[in-house]
C-alpha cells in the first residue's frame, strides 16, 4: 500500500509525540493532541487555542509581529499551545503551518517524489523573471548559500540540484540534503520539510543578482 500523508502522521505519533520543523506534537494528558513551538516544550502559561484553523494566524507573523513570507523559515512565533481533539485536526493544523509537507514525505517514502533542478526552474521563467536563466553557477551557489541555509534561512531539506542530473549546491553542508537530519540543529528525530525545487524567494533573488551584474559600472 502506498504511504499517505495521514499514515505518515499516524506513524510518527505512534509513540505519543513527533516533531516537524519547529513544531512539537504530543499526546495531551486529557486526551487528544497538543501542538506548540519546540522551544516551548514543558513550558507552562502558553496561550491556548482549540481550533486547527488558528494555526493560520499563528504561522503568519514572527515574535516581533513581522509577516513571515516563508512558512519554513526558522522564525515561527513562540508562546502558544494548540489543543486538538483528533489526528485529522492535527493534520489540518500542520497544513497551515507547513503546507503540503506531509504529502511530500509520503511521496518520498513511496518513491514517487520528483525534483526540479535550479536550471530547469529558471529556464521556465517568463516576463521579468526570464533573466534568471542568465545566472552563473558561481552566482547561483552563492545565492543558495545566503537564502537556503537552515540557520536563518529555511528549514527545508533540499532535494534538487543546480544542473539537471548534477550535484547539490556545494556551498551548503551535506546534512542540508539529508531528510533524516533535524534542520533546526536540535538533533532530534523529525518529519522532514522537503524542498523539491527552488522557491519563489530563490527565483526573485536570482533576478536581483543578474540585474545587479548587468548594471553599468560608475563613470570615471
Amino acid at each position: 500500500m502506498e504511504p499517505t500523508a495521514d499514515a505518515v502522521l499516524a506513524g510518527a505519533l505512534a509513540e505519543g509525540s513527533a516533531r516537524i520543523g519547529q513544531i512539537l506534537v504530543e499526546r495531551a494528558t486529557g486526551g487528544g493532541w497538543s501542538l506548540r513551538h519546540r522551544a516551548d516544550a514543558g513550558r507552562a502559561g502558553l496561550r491556548a487555542h482549540t481550533s486547527a484553523i488558528d494555526a493560520r494566524g499563528l504561522a503568519l507573523t514572527d515574535d516581533a509581529g513581522e509577516y513571515r513570507p516563508l512558512k519554513t523559515a526558522p522564525n515561527l512565533r513562540r508562546g502558544w499551545r494548540l489543543d486538538l481533539a483528533s489526528l485529522p485536526a492535527v493534520r489540518r493544523a500542520l497544513e497551515c503551518f507547513y503546507p503540503a509537507h506531509l504529502a511530500l514525505e509520503a511521496a518520498r517514502r513511496g518513491d514517487r517524489l520528483q525534483s526540479t533542478s535550479l536550471r530547469e526552474t529558471f529556464g521556465r521563467q517568463t516576463g521579468m523573471y526570464r533573466v534568471t536563466g542568465k545566472i552563473t553557477t558561481e552566482q547561483a551557489e552563492a545565492l543558495v548559500a545566503r537564502t537556503c541555509r537552515s540557520d536563518g534561512g529555511c528549514l527545508r531539506t533540499i532535494l534538487w540540484t543546480i544542473e539537471p542530473a548534477g550535484l547539490p549546491p556545494s556551498t551548503l553542508p551535506a546534512v542540508k540534503f539529508d531528510p533524516a537530519h533535524d534542520q533546526t540543529g536540535a538533533d532530534e528525530p523529525v518529519l522532514p520539510l522537503l524542498c523539491t525545487e527552488p522557491c519563489a524567494l530563490v527565483v526573485a533573488g536570482a533576478r536581483e543578482v543578474v540585474k545587479a551584474s548587468q548594471a553599468p559600472g560608475p563613470q570615471s
